[in-house]
């Protein structure tokens, strides 16, 4: 079975507090990790949490402020430590080369990893593989911001029932399967003949922004929306200041991109509660979790139709 799911490594923005940390968020996706992220302290949290560096084959990082990278080099010399034998690529906007390479080198240690940056300054996909496609689109922020996601293809669900009335069985359904139609007793059959179409999953990363274009169209109908939500409405005035999004607007954007599941997270120190982010959220929402240091949140389901 396939596993989807997020491990929050990280909840707070600009300094960790006694219960969050800065951020760090490892999405397990079957076989691939990808990073995002990674604030100061992301290394232990991942220790804390059970995650392992082998896990990671991607990390993105949305922007350049210490909050999203300063756990970089630790994870990178981690990376070298263990040993991980497949490269690894880290994504990240253009216009920070520079603050990358500063961390990229951080310190002295022996670098053995296959490290492989990524920068990307235009819209669109940045990554593809059979199983998934990874896009970005720029957001509104203080500095040059881009959120990320990720979406299978869609496929086909096999009905047994209907296979089996026609006679395709055993290596005859791995046929199917792989090449779309078989030939069983001289009839052709093709793969939708005998299954109904699945869409597939979708996940999307959005930090420190405003609600803009490019977080809508990242958003779109997506299963799981990962999405800051550092002030509440009672410092509406604030987040539009310091250009970023309250739990509110976190929920209206969820709902207008037709999101099925919320996950609030990237809070400001002030706050010691988190009850009322969800509260304010689900005015418009109906699925919504807020995040906390060490929670494990799978994507939903697809249900069959």
């Amino acid at each position: 079975m396939s596993l989807r799911q997020l491990v929050v490594l990280g909840s707070s923005s600009q300094v960790p507090t006694r219960h969050r940390n800065h951020n760090g968020y490892l999405l397990l996706w079957d076989g691939d990790g990808f990073l995002f992220d990674p604030g100061e302290g992301t290394q232990r949290q991942m220790t804390v949490f059970g995650a392992r560096a082998s896990q990671i084959t991607r990390i993105c990082v949305t922007h350049f402020h210490g909050d999203h990278c300063l756990g970089l080099p630790g994870i990178l010399q981690r990376i070298s430590l263990d040993g991980v034998d497949h490269p690894v690529h880290v994504h990240f906007p253009g216009s920070g080369v520079e603050f990358y390479e500063r961390l990229r080198h951080a310190s002295i240690y022996e670098d053995k990893a296959d490290i492989r940056p990524r920068p990307h300054d235009a819209a669109g996909v940045i990554a593809q593989t059979p199983n998934w496609t990874l896009t970005t689109a720029p957001l509104r922020h203080g500095a040059p911001a881009w959120g990320y996601r990720i979406e299978e293809p869609d496929g086909w669900t096999i009905d047994p029932a209907a296979t089996d009335a026609l006679g395709i069985r055993g290596e005859a359904v791995g046929r199917l399967k792989r090449d779309g139609r078989v030939t069983v007793d001289g009839r052709e059959v093709t793969v939708d003949q005998v299954s109904h179409r699945r869409k597939g999953r979708s996940f999307a990363f959005l930090m420190d922004t405003r609600p803009c274009d490019g977080a809508r169209q990242l958003a779109k109908g997506v299963d799981l929306l990962v999405c800051e939500s550092t002030f509440l409405s009672s410092e509406a005035e604030e987040a539009r200041n310091y250009l970023h999004m309250t739990a509110d607007e976190a929920g209206l954007l969820a709902k207008e991109a037709g999101a099925r599941r919320l996950l609030l997270t990237h809070f400001s120190q002030r706050y010691p509660m988190d009850a009322p982010f969800a509260e304010e959220a689900r005015r418009h929402h109906g699925d919504v979790h807020v995040a906390y240091d060490g929670l494990h949140l799978d994507l939903p389901p697809r249900e069959s139709p």
